[in-house]
C-alpha cells in the first residue's frame, strides 16, 4: 500500500506543474494589467503605473516571470499577494479551515441524505417513498445552488428566522450553507446509490442470505450495501471538483471568508500569486481526494489490492 500511495503522489507532479502552467498563461493572456488595477482612482502617470510594474516584477519576459514562480514553489513559497502585501501562504491558512469545515459538513449532509433516500428507494422499490426519493433527485438535480440560497435565506432566515442569514461561527452559521450546496449532491448520491443497490439485490448471493434466515435490513447493509458503494464512493471523489467550485457561489451569497470568496476578489483584482496559490491549494485536495478515494476501494472490495 505505502508502495502504490508514493507512485501516486509521484505521478501527481506533473499534473500540480502542468495546473500551475495553464493558470499562469490564461491569467496573463486575459487582458487587464494588475498594476492599472490597484492604482485604479489615483490618478497615476504612466510612470508611476511602470514602476509598480516593475516592483511587481510585471515587466519580465512570462518566462522568467513562470521560472521564478516554480523556483518559489519548490522551496514551498507561494509568492506575496498584490494587495494585501502578505504571503499568500498566510492568505490562504486564514481562509482553508472555514472552506474545509463548509465541505466537510456538506459532504455529511450529502451522503447521510443522498444513502438514506437510495436505501429507502431501493428497499422499498415503487412505493410513495421511492416517488418521493426520486423526485428529490430530480428538484435537486435542476434547481441552482445559488437560487437554494437565496430561497433557504428567505424562509429561513428572513421568515421563520431560526437561522442565521449570513454564516457566523458555529453549527448554526453551518447549516443553510452546507444544505444549500450538499442538496445537488445529496440528489446525484441518491440516484446512483438507488440504482447499484437494485442491482446489488438482484445478486444470488442476496438470495443466499435471505435464504439463511437473515432479516432484510441485515442483507442491505451487512451484503448489498457493501459492493453498491463503491460507485458512490467512486463519484464522491470525482465531486470535490464542483464541491469547491460550488463553494465560490454559496461563500459569497452567505459571506464566508472562505477559499472561494479569496479567489473572487483575488480575480477581480488581478492579484496573480493569490490565484495561483489558491488553484493549486484546490487541485492538491483534489488529487489527495482521490487518492484516498483509491485506497477506500480496498477496505470497501477484498478483491483489490495494491502492491
Amino acid at each position: 500500500m505505502g508502495a502504490f500511495i508514493g507512485r501516486r503522489l509521484l505521478a501527481s507532479l506533473p499534473i500540480v506543474f502542468g495546473v500551475t502552467a495553464l493558470v499562469f498563461l490564461i491569467l496573463h493572456l486575459i487582458p487587464g494589467d494588475p498594476a492599472q488595477i490597484m492604482l485604479f482612482g489615483t490618478n497615476a502617470t504612466p510612470d508611476q503605473i511602470a514602476g509598480l510594474r516593475r516592483s511587481l516584477g510585471l515587466d519580465r519576459p512570462l518566462a522568467v516571470q513562470y521560472g521564478d514562480f516554480v523556483w518559489r514553489l519548490v522551496h514551498g513559497d507561494l509568492g506575496v499577494s498584490f494587495i494585501s502585501q502578505r504571503r499568500v501562504a498566510e492568505e490562504i491558512g486564514l481562509v482553508f479551515p472555514a472552506t474545509a469545515t463548509l465541505a466537510l459538513a456538506t459532504m455529511v449532509v450529502a451522503a447521510t441524505v443522498g444513502l438514506g433516500a437510495g436505501v429507502i428507494g431501493a428497499m422499498y422499490r415503487g412505493s410513495w417513498m421511492d416517488v418521493a426519493g426520486t423526485g428529490f433527485s430530480v428538484l435537486g438535480v435542476a434547481v441552482p445552488n445559488f437560487w437554494l440560497s437565496v430561497l433557504l435565506i428567505l424562509v429561513f432566515a428572513v421568515r421563520l428566522g431560526w437561522l442565521p442569514a449570513l454564516s457566523e461561527g458555529g453549527v448554526r452559521g453551518l447549516i443553510l450553507p452546507s444544505v444549500s450546496l450538499g442538496w445537488g449532491f445529496s440528489a446525484i448520491i441518491t440516484r446512483l446509490c438507488r440504482a447499484n443497490l437494485l442491482e446489488a439485490l438482484a445478486q444470488p448471493y442476496v438470495s443466499t442470505a435471505y435464504a439463511k434466515g437473515l432479516r432484510a435490513g441485515a442483507v442491505v447493509v451487512r451484503h448489498a450495501l457493501k459492493n453498491a458503494l463503491i460507485p458512490v464512493v467512486t463519484l464522491l471523489g470525482l465531486q470535490v471538483g464542483n464541491l469547491l467550485s460550488g463553494a465560490v457561489v454559496v461563500e459569497t451569497i452567505f459571506g464566508r471568508q472562505g477559499l472561494g470568496s479569496l479567489a473572487v476578489r483575488a480575480i477581480q483584482a488581478k492579484d496573480f500569486p493569490t490565484i495561483q496559490g489558491v488553484v493549486l491549494v484546490v487541485a492538491l485536495v483534489y488529487l489527495l481526494v482521490n487518492l484516498a478515494v483509491d485506497v477506500a476501494y480496498a477496505a470497501l472490495d477484498p478483491r483489490v489490492r495494491y502492491g
